[in-house]
């Protein structure tokens, strides 16, 4: 980052000017330094949501929504999803670089020897409820993990904070999986070593003790290519959240813990169950019109869920890649007669070709044709979230990971714009009327 340039502030009330430093990243836009805004103005700044404050400096992911791009290290999304596989795609984000064959397979080795769960963990699912939203019982596990690796909570230690990464990517799987298999009355299915990691998610997922199951090679491939697309993406709600807890000193169990309650929230990960939603609503391609019209209405409060995207003003790049994978999905189970994936490709014609969609740019998201392809694999909604923060893993790892090796990061202590009661005189009971 360089300050070369200056931000001129002036305030209007006594006429006294300030010059903040203007710092400059190796792309997107510039941000302006207001750490000594409030020692040198008694003033703070007032930013709900943090939409227009740059929290950290980070070397992980890149987006610049006005042009559809999204890139990992530098590398574009659309060209990680089709040349890569995940295992790749989680080295370049914990290291910075893609790695080499052997590095590769040292670093697929590593993960594939921390996929199973201490047998005791295993246990402690019990402790749920037989309907408890599989979200939970990620949240709780995870969050119990803590109780049961002692030996990598020391966040100084480099090693600690590499074994701790390991196990979390390695293991979410595993516990995906048996959340879904607790909530189905299922026995746990150990991971296979020879399997690779969205084939024994697959596997784990449906696989069990009564017959052998066969991982289907284009789910397989399928799921590979979502777990890419949901790796990263910047400072969202549930990273923010990661490193907020991290900047306190908390675990990284207890810091990914926090991302996934983060996750939950429906304005964050939940948008692929509500695009499901959403079609059940619709419920026929003989309605769609009637739905398209409410959409365009600015006084009905009916909104197509999975068109468009609150960062992306353009296509979102992810969805270019997933669009042709859920038509590969859609084509290798031979769905002809499902009446709501009928919908779903109906309203995704209609979205590209409708002027008032193209014009506003409300494309399909990436949302809109995961929740199609869990759809289709038979995956139920309440799994929808799970797997976002199992893709997600990775990124809130490297991005936990870069916070703790940041010598300028402090603990996060945002500020508030008071509006209540000045001070009070206080009152005893006896004299209150």
């Amino acid at each position: 980052m360089s300050s070369k340039k200056s931000f001129t502030l002036t305030d209007n009330r006594n006429g006294k000017s300030w010059d903040l430093p203007v710092l400059d990243g190796s792309t997107g836009p510039s941000v302006i330094d207001v750490r000594k805004l409030y020692a040198d103005t008694d003033c703070f700044t007032y930013d709900p949501g943090f939409t227009s404050t740059g929290s950290c400096e980070s070397k992980l992911t890149f987006i610049d929504g006005d042009k559809g791009i999204l890139r990992h290290r530098g590398y574009s999304i659309e060209e990680l999803a089709v040349q890569s596989d995940f295992m790749e795609v989680c080295y370049l984000l914990l290291y910075g670089e893609l790695p080499t064959s052997e590095q590769k397979s040292t670093f697929e080795y590593k993960i594939t020897n921390h996929t199973m769960l201490h047998e005791q963990l295993n246990t402690f699912f019990k402790g749920f409820r037989r309907d408890s939203h599989p979200m939970a019982i990620m949240c709780g596990v995870v969050g119990a993990l803590s109780a049961f690796y002692h030996d990598s909570l020391d966040i100084s230690d480099p090693w600690h904070r590499m074994v701790a990464s390991y196990r979390l990517i390695a293991k979410m799987p595993t516990i995906a999986a048996n959340a879904y298999k607790y909530s189905q009355g299922q026995p746990f299915i150990y991971p296979k070593n020879d399997l690779g990691y969205a084939e024994n998610f697959l596997y784990m997922m449906y696989a069990t003790p009564c017959e052998e199951y066969k991982v289907n090679p284009v789910l397989a491939r399928a799921m590979d290519r979502i777990l890419i697309l949901h790796a990263d993406h910047e400072q969202n709600a549930s990273t923010s959240t990661v490193r907020l807890a991290g900047s306190s000193g908390a675990n990284p169990f207890a810091c990914i813990a926090a991302g996934i309650a983060s996750l939950w929230g429906p304005a964050h990960g939940g948008a692929n169950e509500a695009v499901l939603n959403m079609l059940e609503t619709i419920g026929s391609k003989d309605n769609i019109a009637e739905y398209i019209a409410r959409a365009k209405d600015k006084n009905d409060p009916f909104r197509l869920m999975g068109f468009g995207h609150r960062v992306y003003k353009n296509y979102d790049p992810r969805a270019k890649v997933l669009q042709q994978t859920c038509h590969e999905v859609l084509d290798e189970l031979g769905i002809k007669d499902e009446p709501l994936l009928e919908l779903a490709m109906e309203l995704e014609r209609i979205a590209l070709e409708d002027p008032y969609f193209v014009d506003k740019k409300l494309f399909p998201n990436v949302d809109f044709y995961s929740g199609i392809i869990f759809r289709a694999m038979g995956i139920p909604t309440s799994m929808f979230t799970v797997l976002f923060a199992m893709a997600r893993t990775v990124g809130w790892v490297a991005q936990w990971n870069e916070m703790v090796e940041d010598p300028s990061q402090k603990i996060g202590r945002p500020r508030q714009l008071y509006t209540g009661e000045v001070e009070r005189p206080y009152v005893k009971l006896h004299k209150r009327g």
